[in-house]
């Protein structure tokens, strides 16, 4: 599948890595500002979504115009070389030396083997990687996409996609609005209500579709020629008016647990960073103009960096706390970060490379016995 690259998206996936991380460094010792800062970092999560929604679903469409069909196979081996060899990596390091976690408790094995893990997640019980939960609602996505698509194109249906992603997007509010009043709103005034929320609300794929649900609506219009003529006109005003919306949205959500956050929130998020992204894939916008060094190695690292950034921050915390150095301070975040990006860059050279290379063995070995 030949890959258009997007330089600009490397500067929202940086952008993306760098709020997961202020987001969860909330749960670490962290000096003042992180908070006031971090709270906004849940986003990133959504920025992810729309990301990985436009650029699989862009493929795709490639894909069945080169093709007229979908190779399962070819896109199912790449997906799996890309994620899951980390992915395993990561969980053994978790199973394995429970030094490396932190918190207490881990759901059970089978429900992160089976990409299952973000239902039914009690985080205050079995808060640690719970943070995979959001590449659960990936993989589930990546499955069922492609076998959608194929079922349209030999329905002759393919057209139908617009009505059925923004059915989705409708679906999932409505959801969110039936889960909030019958599972939420009887706990609002207890200890229960966090775990309620995150369970309810925040974990489930069905509530939290709007990522990529935007994201792949942009990838099935940007295969017309008058959307990308207007994208490509408007390049800066569509960036400007993506981070106006975000921060609409941000303040619209500034209690991320209030109900107007819970049921509404999340969609304004995620059409708002889908107007970002249509800007910053633009021909004529700021960001696509040229990469920069930063911002394109941290995106190739968000995914390792994704994975096992809790584990490392608190690692270094440990060590830091143990050795008597501040951890508390800047100083602290700052070295977490390093250390962050150093696993990042263990995870691309030890697991991700060799694991790319055995991929392009594979595919290439399949394509000479066609």
């Amino acid at each position: 599948m030949e890959r258009e690259k997007f330089i600009g998206l490397d500067h929202l996936r940086a952008a993306a890595i760098l709020l997961v991380f202020l987001y969860h460094y909330r749960m670490f010792e962290h000096p003042d500002w992180v908070d006031a800062v971090g709270w906004i970092g849940w986003t990133g999560v959504d920025l992810f979504f729309v990301l990985s929604g436009f650029l699989i679903s862009n493929q795709l469409f490639q894909e069945i115009r080169k093709y007229r069909t979908i190779r399962l196979k070819v896109f199912f081996t790449k997906r799996f070389f890309r994620i899951i060899p980390p992915y395993l990596f990561t969980l053994g390091l978790y199973f394995f030396f429970p030094v490396f976690r932190e918190r207490e408790a881990l759901p059970p094995l089978w429900k992160f083997l089976t990409f299952t893990q973000n239902f039914g997640l009690d985080v205050i019980r079995q808060g640690t990687f719970s943070h995979a939960w959001s590449l659960c609602i990936e993989e589930q996505f990546y499955l069922i996409l492609p076998l959608l698509l194929l079922l349209l194109i030999r329905l002759k249906k393919i057209k139908y996609l617009k009505l059925i992603i923004v059915s989705v997007m409708i679906t999932t509010l409505l959801l969110r609005i039936v889960c909030w009043n019958g599972f939420v709103l009887p706990y609002l005034e207890t200890p229960d209500f966090w775990k309620e929320w995150y369970m309810n609300i925040y974990y489930p794929t069905y509530t939290r579709l709007d990522g990529l649900a935007v994201g792949a609506l942009i990838g099935f219009l940007f295969q017309s020629s008058n959307f990308r003529t207007i994208i490509n006109r408007n390049g800066n005003l569509l960036v400007f008016t993506g981070i106006m919306a975000v921060a609409f949205s941000l303040w619209f959500c500034r209690d991320q647990y209030s109900q107007q956050a819970s049921l509404f929130g999340f969609t304004m998020v995620a059409i708002s960073y889908g107007i970002l992204v249509t800007g910053t894939v633009s021909d004529t916008s700021f960001l696509s103009r040229k990469p920069n060094i930063i911002t394109t190695h941290l995106a190739v690292l968000s995914y390792s960096v994704y994975l096992s950034h809790k584990g490392v921050i608190h690692l270094v915390q440990m060590l830091a706390e143990k050795t008597e150095l501040p951890v508390s301070g800047t100083s602290g975040i700052i070295t977490c970060f390093i250390f962050c990006v150093l696993a990042g860059l263990f995870y691309r050279y030890c697991i991700e490379k060799p694991s790319a290379a055995l991929k392009n063995k594979i595919l290439s070995s399949s394509n000479h016995h066609h």
